[in-house]
């Protein structure tokens, strides 16, 4: 959002022309009091939410289609399935994970393994025209850095050297900034205020979800210890419920909140009502080495729900995304069964067993825990998004194609046999 907002502002003041540069928030207008902190930082810097342009409240279609749309792309780089026709209006991407070529539109391309977007767009600011940073958009780029690199903890692995020069490079210009701790705790405070949303509010606050062959799995960061999370009255109906309302084959919860010792707990879960799938999922999270999530499986409340422990807290969504994928891709491989088959009726132990086996031997060769970001392409929409534009699965054949190509095979058969006697 920052993002957005500050390179719309940096355009508009250092363009000569007579375009309109306008900042689109990604998500639906209503979505925005799911995500406390943005509530409270545009608050905190006297930002009206009255003047923000949410995606449902401007056609971009339609802008295109009238040849009057130029998109830039910030701090995400693949367009969802809705949104595969603006593609060709997309002009520049300003990203901080790293691009996938497959699926990253062909244009001009700037990317940087930072902790933050925000970073990159204080850069362009101060290299571009620094003589226009004002304190209240100084005050947006500063405390997204904080926040989004966790205070500067070099311990915990979020920050770059890049990052923690452009916060300093914010705070000599604005010395009256507020300080990194009290910024970064009121922030914290407000993302991790859940109070008064229901099960699905959480679930659906900060949410990404990815697809393969038309089976769905959502990963969500919820901000309480999971014991508290797994306690909720109605949760299992509740989760039924979502999966159902969003057609999400499986769903896995990252927990996370500070101990009294302000140090981040990481814990899991993973709901799957089909076997298969959840023990596929579970196989590869549990045998991963690259990165080493260190899982300890947690008491369970219901059989379709395994909860775990997770010993490294530097494994964050972002690195647990391509584990997933991976799973997904492992399930296809090893199970083949239908997507949305609830049940693996009559598959024996030792035949799940060996899917699990395969599943977790089948990870991406080349990941390390040493890697920010790993080579997945990131969704899009932060963190509101259906699958990729281009996984549309194998195509569709009907029942009069694959009796026609048949039929050609058998009289090519017939010919070349004929052509042998002869």
């Amino acid at each position: 959002m920052v993002s957005a907002l500050a390179l719309a502002f940096y355009l508009a003041k250092t363009t000569e022309t007579e375009e309109v540069f306008v900042p689109v928030l990604n998500i639906k207008r209503s979505e925005l009091p799911l995500r406390g902190d943005n509530v409270f930082f545009l608050q905190k810097i006297h930002i009206p939410e009255s003047l923000l342009i949410f995606r449902d409240e401007i056609d971009l279609h339609a802008l295109h289609q009238a040849g009057q749309l130029t998109l830039i792309l910030v701090d995400h780089h693949v367009l969802p399935k809705s949104d595969a026709a603006l593609e060709e209006a997309v002009a520049e991407v300003l990203d901080h994970r790293p691009i996938d070529q497959k699926h990253c539109p062909p244009c001009h391309v700037s990317v940087e393994l930072v902790g933050s977007c925000a970073t990159l767009v204080t850069e362009r600011i101060l290299q571009g025209a620094p003589e226009i940073l004002d304190r209240q958009t100084a005050a947006l780029l500063h405390g997204t850095i904080i926040l989004d690199c966790v205070n500067m903890d070099l311990k915990v692995g979020k920050a770059t050297l890049k990052d923690i020069e452009y916060v300093e490079k914010l705070e000599a210009l604005f010395p009256d900034l507020p300080r990194r701790n009290d910024i970064f705790d009121s922030l914290q405070k407000a993302k991790f205020d859940v109070s008064g949303l229901t099960t699905e509010q959480m679930l659906r606050k900060d949410q990404k979800t990815i697809s393969r062959q038309g089976t769905k799995v959502a990963i969500s960061a919820i901000y309480m210890d999971l014991e508290v999370f797994l306690q909720r009255s109605g949760l299992i109906a509740d989760l039924h419920a979502l999966c159902q309302a969003h057609s999400y084959d499986a769903l896995v919860a990252m927990t996370i909140f500070f101990n009294t010792h302000n140090e981040p707990v990481r814990q899991l879960a993973v709901f799957c009502p089909h076997a298969a799938l959840r023990m596929t999922i579970c196989g590869v999270l549990e045998r991963s080495h690259s990165p080493s999530l260190k899982l300890t499986p947690a008491p369970s409340i219901h059989p379709n729900l395994q909860a775990y422990l997770q010993g490294n807290t530097q494994v964050s969504r972002k690195k647990l995304l391509p584990l997933l994928q991976e799973a997904l891709s492992a399930y296809f491989d090893s199970v083949k069964f239908p997507s949305g088959q609830p049940e693996t009726v009559g598959v024996s132990r030792e035949q799940a067993d060996k899917e699990l086996d395969r599943a977790g031997n089948s990870l991406i060769s080349g990941l390390s825990q040493d890697d920010e970001e790993p080579p997945l392409p990131p969704t899009p929409m932060n963190s509101l998004v259906d699958e990729c534009p281009l996984d549309q699965g194998l195509p569709k054949f009907s029942a009069e194609v694959i009796f026609e190509k048949c039929s050609q095979i058998s009289l090519s058969e017939s010919t070349t046999a004929s052509l042998s006697k002869k």
